[in-house]
């Protein structure tokens, strides 16, 4: 996964190694390495103002640098490079979802999770999988199919909640979407036993308001503790847009990035982070079963591409 961004960051610490002749680089050769890295990073998926604050937040680093000619060139400047993407990042907090999600069992149940995204970015199979992640650990969940208008989304969500063994809460096509949250919810503080309740949304455009009206309706009467954002990397930046239009009428807390195992630029990854500052919670890496989901983390996404 993320070849392109790997090889950018890997061309660049290659090229400054070779460049390094003194124990300085003139600022003629600094420029020379900036423009390359920018570029690299833009074809890569970074958008254009997050690519420049990377490469000015290296470069800025690399005038103060004083490497021995001698000495191990490429892990100073690796492992530099690695402590100046975690300065860069450092407002963008790491959430252990699992860990979160469990921890607020303590304070109140059942813990409610909304999931917000466009029709086709993986939102009903991101559903499933934290849904196993979770029944694997020993908890308990309903779901409430609250997109009410694609034909065939209850039915989608069925065909899940059947292999896994969860219940729907549902009404017909049509109706009022934050009704069928509020009834999920009610049953699981009727049932007591029941630990989360995972609200499927409807995702036509972004730009469609009403849609948008009604997403921000589902959250005001759900009033989740987490309200996640399904990215598909396959857009790239354009995720980003979406994103950013849908944080205008809801309050978007982290994101998990869907379809990453078929992207392999993985600068969006990098974008996200920095343009929205929220968590990403998981990668999904594929299609084949409940298990193609991975914790995101990040400083272990950066050591992936620097060192």
């Amino acid at each position: 996964m993320f070849d392109k961004l790997k090889n950018a960051f890997k061309t660049f610490t290659n090229t400054l190694v070779n460049s390094i002749t003194t124990t300085e680089l003139s600022e003629d050769k600094l420029n020379e390495i900036r423009d390359e890295l920018f570029m690299q990073l833009v074809e890569s998926d970074v958008a254009v103002d997050v690519a420049d604050a990377i490469c000015d937040a290296i470069i800025n680093y690399l005038r103060d640098l004083r490497v021995p000619r001698f000495g191990d060139k490429e892990s100073i400047i690796k492992n530099g490079v690695l402590d100046v993407m975690n300065k860069l990042f450092s407002d963008v907090p790491d959430v252990d979802f699992m860990s979160e999600v469990t921890k607020m069992l303590q304070e109140k149940k059942p813990v409610v999770l909304l999931f917000l995204g466009p029709n086709g970015y993986g939102k009903t199979t991101t559903i499933a999988k934290i849904t196993h992640q979770l029944m694997k650990r020993g908890y308990t969940a309903v779901w409430a199919a609250a997109d009410t208008y694609r034909a065939g989304a209850i039915e989608q969500l069925e065909g899940h909640a059947t292999r896994l063994g969860v219940r729907v809460i549902k009404h017909g096509y049509g109706s009022d979407p934050a009704a069928v949250a509020y009834d999920a919810i009610s049953h699981a503080r009727n049932r007591g036993g029941i630990d989360y309740v995972m609200i499927d949304t409807a995702g036509r455009m972004h730009t469609d308001t009403n849609l948008m009206n009604e997403l921000s309706k589902v959250q005001r009467v759900s009033r989740p503790d987490i309200s996640i954002f399904i990215a598909d990397a396959l857009l790239g930046n354009e995720a980003l847009d979406i994103a950013k239009y849908y944080s205008k009428y809801v309050r978007i807390d982290g994101l998990v990035v869907t379809k990453v195992d078929a992207y392999p630029k993985g600068g969006a990854i990098l974008t996200f982070l920095h343009e929205l500052k929220r968590p990403i919670y998981f990668l999904g890496v594929g299609q084949g079963g409940y298990d193609d989901l991975r914790p995101f983390n990040k400083l272990d996404f950066f050591k992936q591409l620097v060192l």
